[in-house]
């Protein structure tokens, strides 16, 4: 029986299969089929395919490559000596924010400056005043209606109390639905998309580009923004009746 290169694709994965190194199995098969097993080892020539890759033109070639441009590694031949790890400084530090918005647009951009989670305190305390006084600056008297997510800070007993005492409606986000809020679905897609490419020296530079960000969005997004945000809200709310 003349054995093919099927046969020994067989013989090489049984051999794979009884755990033999790459060395014990071509061993073996030189062993066993001699020149036979050479020729049916090695891969057929294919138009347009070099017969090797390790020729002194391609070794130039990538030598000239990694001279050139060791942007993110660092590459070494075989007789090079490893190159002094070098560890970088971390990337500039981030600022987190709150942020607000209504039907016209940017309400307040509340920038964490001691600290790097919302808390009870910060929010009833520091962020919510912000927020309804500069809701209230205009008209006094104008209804208030509050949509939030259900972070622990803003469904605790203490924020509702807060917003009570204020006369500001809560409307109630359903559970483990990020698609409801106008910041994730609108606010923050349009804003990284315009701050891309931006070099930000500082947190305080980056903060200060979020807000101008915003601020630049026109009016008519902020209404489409609204009417999705209602379309939302009314299927959600549809669903759960």
């Amino acid at each position: 029986m003349e054995l093919n290169r099927e046969h020994f694709r067989a013989i090489i994965y049984y051999n794979f299969q009884r755990r033999l190194s790459q060395q014990e199995c071509l061993a073996e098969l030189l062993s066993d089929f001699g020149n036979e097993a050479t020729h049916h080892l090695r891969d057929d020539s294919r138009v347009g395919a070099p017969k090797t890759t390790v020729t002194q033109e391609n070794v130039d070639a990538v030598r000239k490559l990694i001279i050139e441009d060791r942007h993110s590694a660092v590459w070494v031949f075989q007789a090079e000596e490893k190159p002094t790890k070098v560890i970088r400084s971390r990337s500039g530090s981030k600022k987190m924010v709150a942020t607000f918005v209504s039907k016209a647009g940017l309400i307040a951009t509340i920038p964490l400056n001691e600290q790097s989670t919302v808390t009870v305190d910060w929010y009833t305390t520091i962020c919510l005043p912000k927020v309804i006084t500069e809701l209230r600056k205009i008209n006094p008297e104008k209804r208030v209606i509050l949509h939030q997510d259900n972070a622990s800070s803003q469904t605790a007993r203490k924020t509702r109390l807060y917003l009570m005492e204020e006369n500001v409606e809560l409307l109630d986000h359903p559970p483990y639905d990020p698609d409801l809020s106008p910041n994730d679905f609108f606010t923050f897609p349009k804003i990284k998309n315009r701050l891309r490419g931006q070099i930000l020296r500082s947190p305080e530079e980056a903060v200060d580009a979020f807000k101008n960000a915003i601020l630049d969005l026109p009016e008519n997004e902020w209404n489409n923004c609204f009417e999705n945000w209602f379309e939302r809200m009314q299927m959600c709310i549809n669903l759960l009746i």
